[in-house]
């Protein structure tokens, strides 16, 4: 059995018989032995040795979403330390984006139930905000396939990243991280139990027009921590957003470069010379351009 983990490349470990020497050192042995390139591991043996042991994807050694249903310690000022204490020495098996969300006042703990504390798109924002290359979803299938919506935008999330920056932040107060992969950026914004107002300088995307796609609190978030809504925008580089979060509230934002220009036929009948504007002078958020057919005669 362990030879055919191995050729493919899969090992977890967990509900360990105590963490000492030996057993660290039973577990490198054994993933040598069986070649295994890939692992999990959900304690915190390995954490600071990233360069010693590369192909630890993950591991957990923190508070994460298991513990809603034992306590309420796992909770948006608890967000807000992950980032700047747990993950600055390693990525973390948090387990981010339920579906199943509360606010303060009507979290209850529940073991075979669990509901994590914080708005919808405070949920998803985790996912940008904490990072780990391998990620599991908290919840049943089922959620899923009724939160379409979300779970499409998620989706769409990679969990490897060419380049992270933290845009703002104050330890057990707010955080608004941003990754890039490629030429598109993902933003997640998170906040404690203050409802917030930032401002998110864009200079960092560098020049060009881009188009936003978030999931941002409702307006009824605060009460009911499943309101959201879902904003597209396009704008310049260099432009100031303003990210609003309700009480345990949070944001989360994907940014791909937009079409840099649109082409309109001049007075001619027929295109022989074109001319171009940007979107944003327009009005236009999305433009699709299906195809451009070159005519010698009129229409």
């Amino acid at each position: 059995m362990f030879d055919w983990w191995g050729k493919n490349n899969i090992y977890g470990v967990d509900f360990k018989a105590g963490i000492n020497t030996e057993t660290v050192k039973y577990y490198i042995d054994f993933c040598a032995k069986f070649g295994f390139r890939y692992f999990l591991f959900d304690d915190g043996w390995c954490v600071k040795q990233r360069r010693k042991y590369p192909n630890v994807l993950t591991r957990e050694a923190l508070i994460e979403f298991e513990y809603n249903g034992m306590s309420d310690h796992e909770n948006p000022v608890h967000h807000n330390l992950l980032p700047y204490i747990r993950m600055f020495a390693d990525p973390m098996d948090y387990i981010p984006a339920t579906m199943r969300n509360s606010t303060k006042d009507n979290f209850r703990i529940i073991g075979d139930y669990p509901m994590g504390q914080g708005t919808r798109a405070h949920a998803m924002a985790m996912f940008i905000v904490l990072n780990s290359p391998l990620t599991m979803l908290p919840d049943s299938p089922s959620d899923y396939y009724r939160e379409k919506e979300c779970t499409d935008f998620i989706s769409r999330f990679p969990v490897v990243w060419d380049e992270s920056q933290l845009l703002k932040g104050k330890i057990a107060e707010y955080t608004v991280m941003a990754r890039r992969s490629g030429d598109k950026w993902f933003i997640g914004a998170i906040t404690n139990r203050e409802k917030r107002t930032l401002e998110l300088e864009t200079g960092f995307l560098g020049t060009g027009t881009y188009r936003l796609e978030a999931i941002e609190d409702g307006i009824n978030a605060g009460t009911r921590a499943e309101d959201y809504r879902k904003r597209e925008i396009t704008f310049r580089a260099g432009e100031t957003l303003k990210i609003d979060m309700a009480s345990g509230g949070g944001w989360v934002a994907r940014i791909t470069p937009a079409l840099q220009g649109l082409v309109l036929y001049t007075t001619n009948r027929c295109p022989r010379s074109l001319i171009t504007c940007d979107p944003v002078e327009i009005g236009i958020s999305v433009i699709h351009i299906t195809s451009i057919a070159i005519c010698n005669g009129s229409f």
